[in-house]
């Protein structure tokens, strides 16, 4: 069975929300990543650039991706020792960050400055699915939701002047 574009799209967005994870929250990352930096910036034009980047396969397969390996995890599928590091999120794993680069990069280098300042400082939704207290796991989860934001953020500075 073949699948189509747009029934990748709908299932990494339907993911995305069963998750937890909705456009306007990373539409409110964007926002926080650019709005010193445009002029009128508003939630509706960070929600359509979240749109764009979503829209792309390769953010998809990343979606569907990381998502995957998260619940694998919570659900104590993965082989030892792959399930305790995880499951734990250990900091010097880092293929979490890699699978993210694949999204960061749809929009160029700068995606990759912007990503790394929203993961370091994790506000909004990325505070929540970092919160290793939850009983859901989302160590692939709140990089891909940093990167869409980064790129969505990139994707609007290259429409600036």
């Amino acid at each position: 069975m073949t699948i189509t574009q747009s029934q990748l799209e709908e299932k990494a967005r339907a993911l995305l929300i069963e998750r937890g994870v909705h456009v306007k929250d990373i539409a409110e990352l964007v926002f926080f990543l650019q709005e010193a930096y445009i002029n009128d910036l508003s939630l509706e034009m960070c929600m359509l650039s979240v749109d764009a980047v979503l829209s792309k396969r390769e953010v998809q397969n990343a979606i569907l991706t990381g998502i995957q390996l998260d619940i694998f995890a919570e659900n104590k599928q993965l082989m030892a020792p792959l399930q305790d590091i995880i499951a734990q999120d250990e900091g010097l794993y880092g293929i979490d960050e890699i699978l993210a680069f694949a999204i960061v990069n749809v929009y160029g280098s700068i995606g990759f400055t912007n990503y790394g300042y929203i993961d370091k400082v994790k506000p909004g939704i990325l505070a929540k699915l970092n919160d290793h207290t939850q009983p859901h796991v989302h160590t692939f989860l709140d990089d891909i939701v940093g990167a869409i934001a980064a790129a969505a953020a990139s994707r609007l500075a290259h429409q600036q002047p």
